[in-house]
């Protein structure tokens, strides 16, 4: 798997899965890295603040040798700050992410970009101008990433990526088939962005990629932020692929699980 680093600068144990997660600094990405990062190596990409995990960006002086230069801390958490609608941001997460840990088992699509027009759509041109951010972060960003991981590493990797189980989850919202005052833009993204999954899970199935999205209730006001981080690690360890589960609706699931298909029928 060529990733142009040597196979010392790879940190992964191959027991433990690598996740490479967006929006990490988020209500939900903090929670993901919270109770995951003892189970996962996650690649967690945020903008500006990090999770409040043990990452690369702690060091640590021996107050024995205070001088001495510090080595990188083992975390496996490692932070990446990065704009992804920038031009070649995508790209650059994605060589890191080999780099550092020579795979990616699975992917979480968890950035989003949300601005409610409480007045409407038509209210002036704010709502028009806000068009671009929220389908680029919440539907392109996401289409970037599973494709650019296909093309470096999956794509002629069927038997591993079958093996190790490999998938995607994107995070969605019940906004994506309910009707909200002032979440036109954002809702119509979320949509999208649950259509794309549906395709993606079908073309990405010929090289043994499961791809699965998350439609949750308002966390933490209506789920816990908790449950929806379950339904992610729920998601990858099943075998489910190419549906919208919705986390904190109703009816409640009745499998034990925290899911529950969106299109499924009371």
């Amino acid at each position: 798997m060529p990733n142009g680093a040597g196979e010392e600068t790879r940190l992964s144990t191959g027991e433990r899965r690598v996740c490479l997660l967006t929006g990490a600094s988020g209500t939900l990405g903090d929670a993901f890295c919270q109770a995951y990062h003892r189970g996962y190596d996650i690649l967690a990409v945020c903008r500006t603040r990090t999770p409040a995990v043990p990452s690369q960006l702690e060091w640590y002086v021996d107050p024995l040798a205070p001088d001495a230069a510090l080595p990188e801390n083992d975390s496996r958490v490692f932070v990446v700050r990065s704009d992804l609608t920038q031009p070649g941001e995508v790209e650059r997460v994605v060589d890191l992410a080999l780099a550092r840990f020579g795979r990616v088992d699975l992917l979480v699509n968890n950035a989003a970009h949300v601005r409610l027009h409480p007045r409407g759509i038509v209210d002036g041109d704010a709502a028009l101008d806000d068009f671009d951010a929220h389908f680029a972060l919440n539907v392109a960003v996401p289409l970037r990433l599973s494709a650019r991981l296909a093309q470096r590493c999956w794509l002629h990797a069927g038997p591993e990526n079958r093996a190790r189980n490999r998938n995607i989850v994107n995070v969605s919202s019940i906004s994506g088939s309910e009707v909200y005052p002032g979440q036109t833009l954002y809702s119509a993204s979320k949509a999208a962005l649950n259509q794309l999954t549906r395709n993606l899970a079908a073309e990405f199935a010929e090289f043994g990629v499961r791809v699965n999205a998350i439609a949750p209730n308002t966390f933490p006001v209506l789920v816990p932020t908790e449950q929806v981080a379950r339904a992610i690690v729920e998601l990858d360890a099943g075998d489910r692929s190419g549906g919208v589960y919705g986390v904190g609706v109703e009816p409640e699931p009745v499998d034990g699980l925290s899911l529950r298909l969106t299109d499924a029928e009371p």
